[in-house]
This record gives structure tokens, sequence and C-alpha cells, in this order.
């Protein structure tokens, strides 16, 4: 029906509720009530030609009002006068006189009522955050059956500032490592508003930094490498995984350090002398500036020939400015036509990149321009493994 029913009523009010303003209002000193909500009625002609649809509408109206029920809205009507039908009264206009009703109305009494207690508690507890409470009212009522731990936790940190303990080492009653874990997000926006600007660290953000950022110790970063040649094995230990920090007290006696994405091409580089092999991580390969005398070895990279392989590439020479490519040239691309695949299109890289070599950077153009074909990558692990033992010891013996 094209006149506004209680149904769309209710539907008012609901947006009123899922903005927030049916919740922050009356806390912010804006009160809403009452409110008048919209109301499309019938015109004079729809009253002449359609009499009996309009006083079927005016029923349906009336049985959701406050003269009805117990609750509700109040209709005002206005007389009309029409030279066939006679005096008749149509409602004009719908007003929900307070908030009571305009809750009862979508079934949202106890959230609100949920709502009110803590966010009076919250606004006790920490009054930074009573700004933040009216502009997300709905938040509080997503966690309400967590709140007091949420607001537990706040409490924790801001008495603890840059404590250096471990996630784990945290004791809040009621809250667990998984609680906080879950609840990074939440907990950050919080966090960031009530704590002193010395006890955030600016320049970590989101769930991963979220530890650096708040004072907590995160987990250290990990680093898997072979050492390739017998001679230097550790305890007879030749596959490790270290903490990066700890990587970097080693200072390897070895030559040469090479880097591969793939793990099965790893563990399948054959021995070489006074070499070590270092299981990369994508982009996360810019750790490895924190390691100090990778700057005396010869660093050979070895990617993908696709945009992404090239952007970690460039950004390894960020940490290791020497770092050398290998397999990542043209005769090698040409050579494996029959087993080029497409790259995503979500990991294509094709800004410009700073630290390639004029030979590296007319293979990367080629790629992120299609001219060889759309998308083309040749995936390390497809290269014939007799062309890597070629190109390997090439390599050993420049260096």
């Amino acid at each position: 029906m094209e006149w506004t029913t209680p149904a769309d009523l209710k539907a008012q009010l609901q947006r009123y509720w899922d903005d927030g303003r049916l919740l922050s209002a009356a806390l912010a000193g804006e009160p809403l009530f009452p409110l008048t909500l919209r109301l499309r009625k019938p015109d004079a002609r729809a009253m002449a030609e359609r009499f009996d649809e309009v006083r079927g509408w005016i029923r349906g109206l009336e049985e959701g009002s406050r003269a009805r029920q117990s609750f509700g809205y109040d209709i005002e009507w206005e007389e009309i006068r029409h030279r066939q039908l006679g005096r008749n009264n149509v409602p004009v206009k719908v007003l929900v006189p307070g908030e009571d009703d305009a809750l009862r109305m979508i079934g949202r009494t106890r959230q609100a009522a949920d709502f009110r207690r803590f966010a009076e508690m919250t606004f006790a507890a920490f009054p930074a955050l009573r700004e933040w409470v009216l502009r997300r009212p709905l938040a509080v009522v997503e966690h309400t059956d967590e709140w007091e731990r949420i607001l537990a936790t706040l409490a924790w940190f801001r008495e603890h500032p840059r404590s250096g303990l471990y996630l784990r080492q945290l004791d809040i009653p009621g809250v667990d490592t998984k609680f906080i874990e879950a609840r990074k997000g939440l907990l950050a926006e919080l966090l960031d508003t009530i704590l002193a600007p010395g006890a955030v660290e600016p320049d970590f953000r989101g769930a991963k930094g979220f530890e650096q950022r708040y004072g907590l110790l995160p987990k250290p970063s990990l680093i898997r490498f072979r050492l390739l040649d017998a001679r230097l094995h550790l305890a007879g230990l030749s596959d490790l995984t270290v903490p990066v920090a700890q990587f970097a007290g080693l200072d390897l006696p070895v030559r040469r350090v090479f880097i591969t994405e793939n793990d099965v091409n790893g563990l399948a580089f054959p021995e070489v002398a006074e070499s070590a092999v270092i299981f990369g991580k994508g982009y996360d390969l810019n750790r490895l500036g924190e390691i100090g005398w990778l700057g005396d070895k010869a660093v050979f990279y070895w990617g993908d020939i696709d945009t992404h392989g090239f952007a970690i590439l460039d950004r390894l020479r960020a940490a290791c400015p020497g770092a050398r490519s290998l397999l990542m040239d043209r005769e090698t691309l040409l050579a494996h036509k029959a087993l080029w695949v497409q790259e995503p299109e979500d990991t294509r890289y094709c800004s410009d990149l700073t630290r390639l070599t004029a030979e590296e950077q007319s293979v990367f153009d080629c790629l992120r321009f299609d001219r060889p074909g759309e998308r083309v990558r040749l995936e390390q692990e497809r290269i014939g493994f007799g062309w890597f033992e070629l190109a390997l010891r090439d390599a050993v013996t420049r260096s």
C-alpha cells in the first residue's frame, strides 16, 4: 500500500536505532521526543474514489496506536468535509510521545536498559570515553555480555602502561588471552582514547601491531634457515628456526646466503660450501635489515618471476642493498614458457620500483604491462632443477 502502515512506522523507528540516535540522544542532552514520524496519507481523490480502502487504512493505523494498546504512537486527526461522504476524521500526523514507547514498538527495551547501565558505568570509570560511547552506542550493545570485562581490561592497561609483558602474562580477573586477541580492534579504539600519549607507540597499528602499540611484548619473529655446508652445522643441526634477534647474533661464518620463497626449494637446496639458505616470508624480508652481518655476505634472492616477486626483491634491497637476484631473468622466463601460469590480480604490483637493475627493470616492465601475455607468472618451483643447478654453480663461481 502506498499509504503509511504500522509496519512502516516501526521501520522508521528501527532506523533511529540502527544509526544510534535512539540510544545516545537522551545521554547527549538532545532528546528526540515527542518524535513526529513521516506519514503518507490518502489525498482528496483517493478519499472520494477509494473510500473503503481509506477506512481500512485508518483502522489499521488505529490498531497500532496508544489508544488501542498500552504503548505506541499517537494520531492527530483532522476533520474533513466531503460533498458525498460528509464529515470524516482522517489522520494527519503520527507522533511517538516518549522513548519507552519507541523502544517497545521495536522490541529494544532490554537492550536500551543494558546500554544505559553500561554507559553510566563507563562514564564513571573513564570520562574520556563519553564521546566515543555516544558516537558508537551500538558497539556497547553488541558487547553488553562482556562489557564489564572490557572495562576491566582497559583499567589494567591504564594502571600498567608499557608493562613489557607478554599478553599471556596479563592477570585480569575474568579475562584470558583469547578474550583480548579476539577484540583487539575494539580495545585499540578505546585504549587510544583513555591512555596518555606516552603509553602508546604510534608507529604500530592494527591487530598485528597491538602488542607493540600498547607496550606488550610481541611474539618474536622467527626465521628458518639451512646450513648448506656440513662443516658449519650447529651441534649437528642443519635446519633451524630461531627468533630473528638470535639469528642476528649468530654471525654465521658463511660467504653466501641464498633466500628462496618456496619451502620445498629451501629443503632441496644442494650443499654449497660456506653457504646458507633462508626460507623467505614475502614482504617480511625487510626484517633482514636487523641482521647486520648479512652486509658482509653475498646475498642472492630467488623469487617467482612475476610482479610480486620483483616487488619483494625491491623491498629486500632496502634492507640488503647488495642483494642479487637468482633465476629472475628474461632467459629463464622465456625458456619455461610452457610452464607459465597467471598471477592473481589481487597480488599484482604495478607501481614503479626504484631498486632494480636495468635488466630486472626490463623484465618487471614486461610483466606489469602484459607484454609477454596477460598476467604472466613463472613460479620458482616450476623451473627445471637442472636449470637451477647450472645457475647456482654460476652464482657460486661469481661470488
